[in-house]
């Protein structure tokens, strides 16, 4: 039999098809999240009362990560409770300090942060007294000098919203424009609530795009139909799609938390890890 040129071509070309039917190319594996951490203001009544039995139960649910905020942490052993989370296998990557904290006490801060694990120190909430046009407008340069202070010792710097910096629009601007126009994207990161931004009426979507470079956690919580917290897969915003938008591409963290879980709360914790856990995009 002589074979030509044609011939081979052909026969390639069959081969190669028939590998293509036989072997179909599969697609990439889906994303998934290595380590569901928890905001411990969750749990903070049961903390406050037993910090130590409420991280065991905790990491026995499979969480790896605790964020620390609420509960009276900031008033405990940061010694003691490293210690535990070294024996338990968790991290905690960041802390919530709160405003005045940061002003009166930054060096005590800093070093609760450091002493607990923390990479990154977030400030989770501004007073109602810091809401008017020019009180935020004084406070903002306060939290680019902030994390300019934390990034010289070798820390991270976030800022965790609620829905009033969207709502609030004193002068027709939002709080949540001044402080993305005056903060320095390259320090102040943002710990983006997804509740909190959706309840304010946000198009999570186009957010999540438009602050792509800035994220550096999410606070994953759920949101029922009539606009009340639930556990992560209990309400109706669809995390698969949000986690996998390019924006969402830089997030290191992401936190359950459920301001308002029932107690006894480990069942209401339990269900967000599982979901979370189980979440693929």
């Amino acid at each position: 039999m002589i074979i030509n040129r044609r011939n081979m071509l052909a026969g390639a070309a069959g081969a190669a098809a028939f590998a293509f039917l036989e072997f179909p190319i599969k697609p990439a594996s889906a994303a998934q999240i290595k380590a569901v951490g928890l905001q411990l203001y969750t749990v903070r009544d049961i903390f406050e009362k037993d910090p130590v039995g409420t991280l065991e139960k905790v990491a026995r649910i499979g969480y790896r990560e605790v964020e620390f905020g609420g509960g009276g942490y900031d008033g405990m052993d940061a010694a003691m409770l490293r210690k535990t989370l070294d024996r338990l296998g968790l991290k905690a990557p960041s802390v919530h300090i709160g405003y005045d904290a940061l002003l009166q006490n930054f060096d005590k801060s800093l070093n609760m942060a450091k002493t607990l694990g923390a990479d990154t120190v977030v400030l989770p909430y501004m007073a109602q007294e810091h809401r008017t046009e020019q009180a935020w407008q004084a406070a903002l340069p306060n939290f680019n000098r902030f994390a300019a202070d934390f990034k010289k010792a070798g820390l991270g710097f976030a800022y965790h919203n609620h829905d009033f910096e969207f709502t609030t629009k004193p002068g027709g601007t939002s709080l949540y424009e001044r402080f993305l126009k005056e903060t320095d994207p390259a320090l102040v990161k943002i710990e983006l609530d997804l509740y909190w931004a959706a309840h304010a009426g946000e198009s999570l979507a186009p957010l999540i795009d438009r602050l792509s470079g800035r994220i550096y956690a999410y606070h994953v919580k759920d949101m029922r139909a009539d606009g009340s917290m639930a556990a992560v897969g209990a309400g109706t915003i669809d995390f698969a799609a949000l986690f996998k938008l390019k924006g969402s591409a830089g997030a290191r963290h992401f936190y359950v938390e459920n301001d308002q879980a029932p107690a006894p709360y480990l069942p209401d914790i339990t269900t967000s890890f599982q979901t979370l856990h189980a979440l693929r995009f």
